[in-house]
């Protein structure tokens, strides 16, 4: 059933990624184009929630030109805020009574899990609202926005290192974002040809990587005319230690979502390695001798370093990829609230068709598919475990073939 709407208020909420300003600028656009009036509502819930003190702001002609569509984080802002958890037992009906205040008739709203769960009581709540998926971990049930561009930044940062790595014949442990999917490390890895991966998926055996690890690094040593080498690692911050447990920053405590801010898988990998090889010290003896690189108690064990490029891998630029598909999501977004469809994911366009799924189970956690890890392990990848054998299944594809992430 179609419904008539002449505003409607775009917000985006969560961790901030590329791709956001690409849906503020697709809203703006398709509103425009079916004579709708677009608000932003800044700073995400917390925005919402003060609507009776603060305006939103019109996604007016020249608003909209200045977004640079190509620059991640989001020109509407954020806040991790949890509707549910405010303080007011009248929280709901002051975002309705807001609303209606400012003549807004329905939402569309950018974010993640958390962000989609809130959407959730929102629409339970009366308040009509479409989720557009964003998270750069990837772990959403469609493709997500801002998830390619934190993929080639891992890439990049990962190539990036690799000169300071050979120089000082350096293994290099980059630890990335993704709580408890290895989306963005799985694939940010093998973008940039790392040579171990690991996931929270795997449960690690540190002997099997520190003898991947063990070969690599002594085959390229050897046969290196400039007697130089490297290893690089890219680990997820969920990844789990010996003991099955995830790593967690405890000074940091809990977010409003009530997520453990995890840190320390990356610097207990380097731990694992550097004690293997204390153990191994006779052998590392032999190499670094015959590559004339051996100084006693000096240089006798292969440097290992860990780093968390952190924020860098969300922020700066936009891959071209997300910022179509935040365009995608954005327009599309509009059309489906004019065609009365509300309380739903947006999961894509392709072929002039828009996609979209049940809120409740685009939010369901999704992670990397084992089968594809054990793909790569044929190629050589380490993922902390023994390589599994890989039989595909072959098939012939004929019709509509989706051309993004899924």
């Amino acid at each position: 059933m179609k419904k008539h709407i002449k505003k409607l208020g775009i917000l985006t909420s969560g961790g901030d990624c590329g791709g956001l300003n690409a849906v503020l600028y697709g809203v703006a656009k398709a509103a425009s184009a079916y004579n709708i009036q677009p608000f932003v509502i800044t700073n995400g819930y917390a925005g919402l929630y003060n609507l009776d003190t603060i305006n939103p702001v019109p996604l007016d002609f020249d608003t909209t030109d200045h977004i640079r569509t190509a620059v991640s984080g989001s020109e509407a802002g954020h806040s991790r805020v949890k509707i549910s958890k405010i303080n007011d037992d009248q929280k709901y009906e002051k975002i309705k009574n807001n609303l209606k205040k400012h003549e807004i008739d329905a939402l569309i709203i950018a974010g993640g899990d958390d962000t989609g769960s809130v959407v959730i009581e929102l629409i339970d709540h009366g308040i009509d609202c479409i989720h557009v998926p964003k998270t750069m971990d990837l772990d959403l049930q469609p493709y997500s926005v801002g998830g390619d561009s934190t993929i080639f930044r891992i890439s990049q940062f990962l190539n990036d290192l690799r000169t300071t790595a050979i120089t000082h014949n350096r293994v290099v442990i980059m630890e990335v974002f993704g709580r408890y999917a290895g989306h963005t490390a799985f694939r940010g890895g093998i973008g940039a040809d790392a040579d171990c991966i690991l996931i929270p998926e795997i449960d690690v055996d540190y002997k099997i990587v520190y003898e991947h690890f063990k070969q690599r690094f002594t085959e390229r040593l050897d046969g290196s005319a400039m007697n130089a080498t490297t290893y690089s690692i890219v680990v997820a911050e969920g990844t789990k230690g010996k003991d099955g447990g995830t790593f967690a920053d405890s000074s940091s405590g809990m977010d409003s979502f009530g997520h453990v801010r995890l840190a320390g898988a990356g610097a207990n990998v380097k731990r694992e390695l550097s004690e293997l090889a204390k153990q191994d010290k006779a052998y590392w003896a032999d190499v670094f001798t015959r590559n004339g690189i051996y100084v006693p108690n000096i240089n006798e064990l292969p440097e290992i370093r860990d780093m968390i490029p952190g924020h860098l891998v969300r922020c700066g630029s936009t891959t071209p990829f997300d910022v179509s598909f935040g365009k995608q999501c954005g327009g599309a977004a509009v059309m489906l609230m004019l065609e009365g469809i509300m309380g739903v994911t947006i999961a894509g366009m392709s072929n002039g068709k828009i996609k979209y799924m049940d809120i409740h189970e685009a939010i369901k956690q999704r992670f990397v598919n084992l089968d594809d890890v054990a793909f790569y392990e044929q190629l050589g990848v380490c993922f902390g475990r023994s390589a599994s054998s890989f039989m595909p299944e072959i098939e012939r594809v004929t019709g509509e073939i989706e051309r993004y992430v899924s």
